[in-house]
């Protein structure tokens, strides 16, 4: 399963982020590939490069999610896939 945040305001992005996890832990997925865009090229500022807004908070709302307790890790995808655009939710097994 994916789910494309970029282009969406901050509230949006998190309640399609929620809506997302509800759907995966229903259909038994295991990742869930989370596109949250990568920041605008002049977001670089002197060779440090900034992450954009919804970057900037997905990790504190995986955290605080009804759904944290079913989230085994999260981790940047792999290039085709995004790279440092997108992130990969890996969702524990149900018991």
């Amino acid at each position: 399963m994916s789910i494309d945040l970029h282009g969406h305001s901050l509230a949006a992005a998190h309640a399609l982020l929620n809506q997302a996890l509800a759907a995966a832990w229903t259909r038994d997925a295991r990742i869930l590939l989370v596109v949250t865009g990568k920041p605008p090229k002049t977001a670089f500022s002197g060779g440090i490069s900034r992450r954009g807004a919804i970057r900037g908070e997905i990790g504190h709302w995986l955290e605080t999610s009804s759904y944290a307790d079913r989230i085994a890790s999260v981790r940047i995808a792999h290039q085709r896939h995004g790279g440092d655009g997108a992130l990969y939710v890996i969702l524990r097994r149900k018991k």
